[in-house]
């Protein structure tokens, strides 16, 4: 069906009149747009058509984000994931129908909104780019909080997300069936399982509850239980769920409904002929259609035989589609078995894509159909893909992941714990990544972070060769595991390297020759001594309090045997090859250890916050005596 309708343009809406000759589509609600002889403007279009919002789920770390997803589409993704925490956005789609079903409430309401499309965010703050670009997806959101832990870190970071964006919200307060004395009544709608909860059990529910209504407060924002909300748009409503027990799960679902049909339906419309853009979330091998895309469709629609463009390991990737499979409804994009082959998928959809030359097709990487001017949508691409936030130095580590957003987020989370990057690609670990970082001189940056992403054959080769035994590569599923597990590294390395340089830097020591205590005058003189401060090692010279070189302390000796080294306030017997008692030394004389020149320059430059204040002490006194005669001695 065709309609000829007039349409102005709002005054402010950013489109002049000339600009608008060039535009096939008006943003936002799918009319063709050219410019009149009046300077009125003039559509002519297909019927506008409400597409599916998408909704994303954001919140901290085990909260129950997949869980609550898992309730809604009757799967069991969470068991999947690796540390049981979602490591990739995925995408489930929700119909109309589904919803009507669960919900209940909607009736024979006229609901225009063909569902709901959630895309599933990692859980852990490492994420943070991932969940920005959710969020910039996303025309509603889940904000998931465990009303018995309240807010975390990450729950403050999604929040500040949704703020930046200006996306709406709603709080999904779960796991209320660990309140105690919590009732459990599966799937029921909240008022009917509160209504048959115990006094206690409410009153701490309500506790728990304006706990988040404050801290909401605190942050900026006016909220309610969601059944206590008049204004939707000045209020953030609170749903109370279960993912355990169903319980609140309806209210949910009818909230999300309510606000996408009230408040969104003009900024859904689009034109079923529009050109296609969405995400590449993952890269994948197919039997029988070898290697695929999974894809977020969020604006027009992808065909069989469209010309697609997306970025690659080397560039951009211009083909076209072979295949497009669509999951059943309610089944997650990255683990459903079964796909429907349809011709074609308007927005907003979670879609598998097949067609030619994609094995070196980068996961998070825009995607856009040609309609048009082909080298356009290829430069749009090329300088969407400059824009990732990857932030490198001269010198650092190496890391390597399966997708754009995972890099993205290791990149900042290492950012944030002031851990430099060199080098960061999408993709396996070849034997050119690691022959490349041999050469890095730095110690603590020969190693190599892998996300998710596995190694060559000729990798895991050379790995074996002995004189790459100093390179550390570090794999994991999980980002801030694999995080941890390189600062364990590097600081033990750290460890183990001033542990030999403490072991070949002559280090600050101070004594004193104790009375009735020498058992030999000369030709070694053996006495004994008090270490007045710092560590007193073997086989070195000793001075007086002027300088002036005494001799060289040969053994130390306690409780009649021979150790290497002592520690301040040890009273030892030591052995000092040349002075005589009576001459050159006398009782209670007190001397240093001879530290050589450079020695010095390293102690004070690189060693000297790991010096205990003792040995600061007498270093600084053997320092100014050695500076009396030279200033610049040792600097």
């Amino acid at each position: 069906m065709t309609l000829r309708r007039k349409v102005r343009i709002k005054e402010g809406a950013g489109y002049s009149i000339e600009s608008l000759s060039d535009l096939p589509v008006y943003p936002g609600n799918g009319w063709n747009v050219w410019t009149g002889s009046t300077g009125v403007e003039y559509g002519m279009a297909h019927s506008p058509m409400i597409r599916t919002p998408i909704v994303c789920v954001l919140g901290h770390v085990d909260h129950g984000k997949t869980s609550l997803l898992d309730r809604i589409r009757g799967s069991s993704v969470v068991d999947t994931e690796e540390g049981a925490i979602t490591q990739h956005i995925g995408a489930t789609m929700v119909p109309i129908e589904a919803i009507r079903r669960m919900s209940g409430g909607l009736g024979a309401l006229d609901i225009k909104v063909p569902g709901l499309l959630f895309i599933d965010t990692p859980g852990h703050h490492a994420f943070t780019t991932l969940r920005a670009r959710g969020g910039a997806l996303a025309e509603m959101a889940i904000l998931v909080v465990d009303i018995n832990e309240g807010f975390q870190p990450q729950t403050i970071e999604a929040l500040q997300i949704l703020r930046t964006y200006r996306t709406p919200f709603v709080v999904a307060a779960t796991k209320i069936d660990r309140i105690h004395g919590w009732r459990p009544h599966a799937n029921e709608p909240f008022s009917k399982t509160f209504e048959q909860q115990g006094d206690r059990s409410r009153t701490i529910f309500e506790n728990k509850l304006y706990e988040l209504v404050g801290k909401l407060s605190d942050l900026g924002f006016s909220s309610e239980r969601f059944d206590r909300v008049r204004d939707f748009q000045r209020n953030i409503a609170i749903v109370p769920v279960s993912s355990l027990t169903g319980e609140g799960v309806p209210d949910l679902l009818m909230v999300l409904i309510g606000l996408a049909q009230r408040y969104l339906t003009e900024d859904l419309h689009f034109s079923a002929g529009g050109s296609a853009a969405g995400t590449v979330l993952e890269v994948k091998e197919e039997r029988g259609l070898g290697t695929t895309l999974d894809v977020i469709l969020y604006d027009g629609t992808l065909s069989v035989g469209d010309e697609i463009v997306m970025a690659s390991q080397d560039g951009v990737i211009v083909t076209k589609v072979r295949t497009l499979l669509k999951p059943r409804p309610l089944k997650e994009i990255r683990v459903e078995e079964r796909f429907e082959r349809v011709r074609s998928v308007t927005a907003a959809a979670g879609i598998k894509v097949a067609a030619p030359n994609l094995d070196a097709a980068i996961a998070g990487s825009p995607l856009y159909t040609v309609r048009g001017d082909r080298d356009e949508v290829i430069a749009r691409v090329r300088k969407e893909m400059q824009e990732i936030s990857v932030k490198l130095a001269d010198e650092g580590i190496s890391i390597k992941a399966d997708t754009i957003g995972a890099l993205e987020a290791l990149s900042k989370e290492l950012e944030e714990k002031n851990i430099p990057v060199m080098k960061a690609e999408v993709g396996p670990v070849s034997r050119h990544d690691l022959v490349a970082i041999a050469t890095v001189k730095n110690p603590f940056h020969s190693a190599l972070l892998c996300f998710n992403t596995p190694m060559l054959p000729d990798a895991v080769e050379i790995l074996k060769d002995p004189a790459y035994g100093h390179l550390k590569v570090f794999s994991s599923g999980v980002i801030y595991q694999l995080i941890d597990d390189y600062v364990a590294w590097r600081d033990g390395k750290k460890r183990e390297l001033e542990a030999k340089q403490f072991e070949q830097v002559v280090l600050p020591a101070k004594i004193t020759l104790l009375p009735d205590c020498v058992f030999r005058q000369s030709n070694p003189v053996v006495v004994g001594v008090r270490i007045l401060g710092g560590k007193l090692r073997a086989d070195l010279d000793l001075v007086d309090q002027q300088g002036k070189r005494i001799g060289h302390l040969k053994t130390i000796q306690q409780r009649g045997e021979n150790i290497p080294e002592a520690d301040a306030g040890a009273e030892i017997a030591v052995s000092i090859e040349g002075p005589t008692v009576g001459r050159q030394i006398n009782v209670h004389d007190i001397l240093y250890v001879d530290i050589p020149e450079r020695h010095v320059k390293v102690l004070e430059h690189e060693m000297l916050s790991h010096l205990n204040i003792s040995m600061q002490e007498i270093l600084a006194e053997f320092t100014t005596m050695r500076r009396k005669d030279n200033p610049f001695w040792g600097k």
